[in-house]
């Protein structure tokens, strides 16, 4: 780890809940902040877009894709959610609008789906309008299929060069990681149509599926664009330690399981080796894991002290952490709301200049990250 980094866990943050409302007030080492409630009640929810009418949607893990509308949680979910299955961490995943939306209406969803050849991940691009889906179509499904209901990954995020980008997990079976004929363990850049771009990396060599951007991912939790470079940044969840952030960069063998700074869950190690050569080595790593969950940079004006920031949550420890980097570098570190006391599944750059969170458990929340007064 970089010595300069400066854990601001040591600075002892503190919580203090302010009386008579859902508002909570904290204090971190270059804002002080207010967490504000949306909306609460929620099934594991996993995800959060903004709407043009000022509107959010939010998926839930079982299955339920709902609706904020002026601060209220519309009761009945959007009507035609394709057909999915719950199961372990598998579920209605990630939702994603089209760059185009306010013209053409058309998000993405991923989620698990199941049928007799087992689990898998799929990606489907269907019509939004007033509280219905419609013309739902799959367009990407990672094969083979697997009977474990670990590692969908599912996150997505568009490229600057308007083309999707989608993670797939490694399902919880490693060495598929690295299986260049098998879509697990990495990303996969498509067109909206669906089809593999014609200058992705591995187009016509044989051995790669051609849909692969990257490899050697173990299961990606979330993406974003960098403001200035508009490069695809990720996060991955390691093992017993090793959690990573990287660059998701054409062609890249991320190395899992060649290289971890992780150990396996039964305490043993798995490779050995922290880098090698002809593997991206990560940004940044955490060790112990905090299990990351969600990523944005800060653009807005609310915080302006935070402007350029990377946000990641965190499910395990529980926390949001604040990182800032010189280039590729990491200079500081700072974690916020471990009070809070809540697994922070998603992290989102909100059009009104407020960071928006989601909390995983059977009644999630959605808040709003606000300077305090």
């Amino acid at each position: 780890m970089n010595s300069t980094i400066r854990l601001a866990a040591t600075l002892g943050l503190m919580a203090v809940a302010l009386a008579g409302n859902a508002n909570e007030r904290f204090v971190s080492e270059h804002h002080s902040f207010a967490l504000t409630t949306v909306a609460q009640g929620l099934e594991h929810p996993w995800s959060l877009a903004f709407l043009p009418d000022g509107s959010q949607l939010v998926t839930e893990r079982g299955g339920r894709l709902r609706v904020i509308r002026d601060g209220q949680l519309v009761k009945a979910p959007v009507a035609g959610v394709p057909e999915l299955v719950v199961s372990g961490q598998g579920g209605l995943l990630d939702v994603l609008l089209h760059p185009d939306f306010k013209t053409n209406k058309t998000l993405f969803l991923s989620y698990a789906h199941r049928n007799r050849d087992g689990m898998t991940t799929r990606v489907a691009r269907a019509v939004y309008d007033d509280g219905e889906l419609t013309g739902v179509e799959v367009i990407f499904e990672a094969l083979p299929r697997g009977n474990t209901t670990r590692h969908f990954a599912g996150r997505m995020v568009f490229g600057s060069d308007g083309h999707l980008y989608i993670s797939v997990g490694d399902r919880g079976e490693m060495d598929r990681a690295q299986d260049t004929g098998d879509d697990a363990g990495g990303v996969h850049r498509i067109t909206v149509s669906g089809e593999a771009v014609s200058d992705n990396p591995f187009v016509g060599r044989p051995g790669f599926n051609q849909t692969f951007f990257t490899y050697g991912n173990r299961n990606i939790q979330g993406m974003t664009l960098h403001p200035e470079t508009r490069e695809v940044w990720s996060h991955e969840h390691g093992p017993r330690g090793g959690d990573e952030i990287n660059i998701i960069r054409a062609g890249n063998d991320y190395g899992w399981p060649k290289v971890t700074y992780g150990i396996d869950y039964s305490g043993l190690p798995i490779s050995g080796k922290t880098t090698m050569a002809g593997v991206t080595n990560p940004l940044h790593y955490w060790d112990p894991s905090i299990a990351p969950s969600g990523m944005a940079f800060y653009t807005g004006n609310l915080f302006p002290e935070w402007q350029g920031d990377l946000f990641v949550g965190a499910l395990k420890m529980r926390k949001l952490v604040r990182l800032t980097f010189d280039g590729e570098n990491v200079t500081e570190e700072e974690d916020l709301l471990t009070d809070l006391g809540e697994r922070i599944r998603d992290v989102r750059m909100g059009p009104d200049g407020a960071l928006w969170l989601l909390t995983d458990s059977p009644k999630g929340k959605v808040y709003r990250m606000v300077p305090a007064k």
